[in-house]
Order: C-alpha cells, then structure tokens, then sequence
C-alpha cells in the first residue's frame, strides 16, 4: 500500500492486538492510492468505513469486500506524472472495534461546586465507572477520530469523562438537595444520569451501555460535620451521652483496679462515680422521672385487696387483712391468722398437709400446684 505499491492489489485487514484500539486506520500514516479490486476483509466484531476522496463512501460489515476506485495498476501511476507519480486519488479505511469496552473510569479532576441545603457550599469529587459501545461507526469516526491514525479507549475516556462530570455536576445539583441523602441514592442516580447521557454519547455514534458512581466525596471538613451530625442522631441529649462515657469510665476501672486505688486522679474519678451513678441509673430505671428524697415510710401492696400500705403495718386498714404471715393455707397461699382451723378463703383444714400430684402417664410424684409432669412433661 502507498506509493512503493504500483502493480498488486491491497488486501486490506485488522487484528487488534492489544484489545483497547476503538479504531485503526490503514494506512496509519497519511493516505493511499488504493487501487481498484482491492479486498477488504471485516471480522464479525469489526465495521469499516471507507474513504475516498476525502469523503466516507459506505461501512462494510462482517465479510470480504471489493473496492472500486478509478486507480489502476500502472495506469494510475503513469497518470500521476504531473503530482510526481502520487496519484490524487486518495483513500484510506478505518476498521472500528465494535465489542463493548467495560470499566472505563470517570471522576472529577477538581471538585465540582454543590450548593447542600444544610451545610451551603461545599465542593465534590466523585468516581466512577462505564462502559460503551460503537454502534454507528461512521459517525463515530467522522465526530471523534478524525484524521487520527489509532484511536485508543484511553483517548476516548479522556473526552467522554469531560463529558460525564459536566452532566453529572448539573444532575445532582437538580436531583439531590443535601449530601445526607447521597448513600441511599447511588443507584437512583447512576441510572438516572446514565439516561441523560446516552443522548451526548449517541451523538458521537456511541452508545452508552452501562454507568457507575463509585463514591461521591466531599472534602474533609465536611465530612467532619457529616460525622458530627451522625454523633448527634446516636446521642440525641447529653445525658445518654455522659452514661456512655461513665460506662465506659467504669470499664476502664474495672479493667485496671489498682490503679484506681493508686492515683489520686483516678481515685478522685471513682468517688466522683460513686457519687454520679446511684442519681443516674434511677433515672434510667424509672425513664427520667426525678426521684422522691423525702422521708416517707416505704409501701407495700396487700396481698389481699391490692391497695398501697405501710410496709410496717400488721393489718391492711383497707380490707382488715393480716400482713403477718404466721401461715399459709395449703390449697390457695391465704395468710391464716393465728389459733385459725380453717383457711377464710378457700374452707381448707389449717392442719391438712399438701396433697402431691401424681403424674398419670409416668407415676411421678409432683407438686400439688404443679401443671405439667417435671419427669415426661405430660399435661396433669
């Protein structure tokens, strides 16, 4: 091919060997005066576009092809005289690579301004991954290649990136209004901006099969109030959070103490403790409700009626009942009142021992207030 060329015919193929080549040109360098029969083969994975004369005169796909040009073996080469035996004749073709090219990176070189509604202006970086594929190729080498002689997914992605974080940077502007809402939200957003982007891509005859977003990252200080704001959700008032750090105070004690006893700091902390923690699990156990100082006498229920009592009283002065418990009646636990032969609720003799259950299934011996058997669980 070219001008040593002057009697065969070209046959004109691609192989692409290292798998990252979107388009080869053949010639690389320059054009050629491709004669007229020339072949050109295209694999299945492949499409060619053919130039002549400076303009794309059809795609070929898959298959063995015969180009026709008005250059002709030694002929053309003698008409060439007046241009120095270069024929004016010019073609070249370029084979593009139509498998689907995957794990494309994209992110922002300089962080993207992002008004959050909470925290106001903050700047984002943000990374990800996509895949294309050509899909019309002489729109794809008119739009993108050029004149280029290879053309690589590197050179590609370096473009089509600028591409992305123009779009992405107007998308989430339009779709997120504080950067709290971004991790529940990847998905949505990928698939959402992968949308508006397949209308840039196929202008460019590519289509964009598949985007990811990888992270989306604000700067360190924000990420610092983001992890404040978070201390806050877990810690919604001061007081659990100084339970926690006795808690955790006290673990440290408990790990080390004789160093307790040794310090006078820590020494100092552990009466301070003792002081601090009687108020503090009251106030857990009773669900923050100050506790009663006064000097009043302790209460009790009677088991009789229920009502509050005195614990110290000898008679419940609601119902009469006795609270102190000399005997239980047998059958139904009354508190029996001294010199008593008979229980008041239930008739039961005072002098009656406890009848045990025996278990109908296996004869085991149970107690009388006993529901299943305690040796085969039978139901009594």
């Amino acid at each position: 091919m070219g001008t040593r060329n002057v009697v065969f015919l070209e046959l004109l193929e691609w192989f692409d060997d290292t798998g990252e080549a979107l388009v080869h040109r053949l010639p690389e360098t320059g054009s050629a005066d491709i004669k007229y029969g020339a072949q050109l083969v295209v694999r299945e994975s492949q499409a060619a576009v053919f130039f002549y004369n400076g303009k794309a005169v059809g795609a070929f796909g898959p298959g063995r092809h015969t180009l026709k040009t008005a250059n002709i073996p030694l002929l053309t080469k003698l008409a060439s005289l007046p241009w120095g035996f270069t024929s004016p004749l010019r073609a070249e073709v370029y084979f593009t690579n139509l498998k689907t090219f995957v794990n494309l990176k994209w992110g922002t070189r300089d962080p993207v301004a992002f008004r959050d509604r909470d925290l106001g202006l903050v700047r984002l970086r943000a990374f990800g991954v996509f895949n294309i594929r050509i899909v019309q190729p002489v729109l794809f080498v008119n739009r993108l290649v050029g004149t280029q002689g290879v053309f690589s997914t590197q050179s590609v992605a370096d473009y089509l990136n600028q591409v992305v974080v123009s779009r992405f940077n107007d998308h989430i502007g339009e779709q997120i209004d504080t950067i709290f809402d971004l991790p529940a939200r990847y998905d949505e957003l990928s698939q959402s901006l992968a949308e508006r982007l397949r209308e840039d891509f196929s202008k460019f005859g590519l289509n964009l099969t598949q985007l990811y977003i990888n992270a989306i990252t604000p700067p360190p200080e924000v990420q610092k109030a983001i992890d404040d704001k978070s201390r806050l959700g877990v810690f919604d008032d001061m007081n659990k959070l100084m339970q926690m750090k006795t808690a955790m105070a006290m673990e440290k004690i408990a790990e080390n103490p004789e160093g307790t006893a040794g310090g006078g700091a820590q020494a100092g902390m552990g009466m301070g403790l003792g002081l601090m923690l009687p108020g503090m699990f009251a106030r857990q156990l009773t669900g923050g409700a100050p506790q009663n100082t006064g000097t009043s006498a302790p209460t009790a229920k009677c088991p009789e009626c229920r009502h509050a009592i005195s614990e110290d009283a000898n008679f419940c002065p609601f119902c009469g009942h006795q609270q102190v418990i000399f005997e239980k009646c047998t059958q139904c636990g009354k508190n029996i009142t001294p010199n008593a032969r008979f229980c008041p609720r239930c008739g039961t003799p005072v002098q009656t021992a406890p009848t045990e259950k025996i278990c109908a299934r296996c004869g085991a011996k149970n107690l009388p207030e006993a529901v299943f058997c305690n040796q085969c669980g039978a139901r009594h």
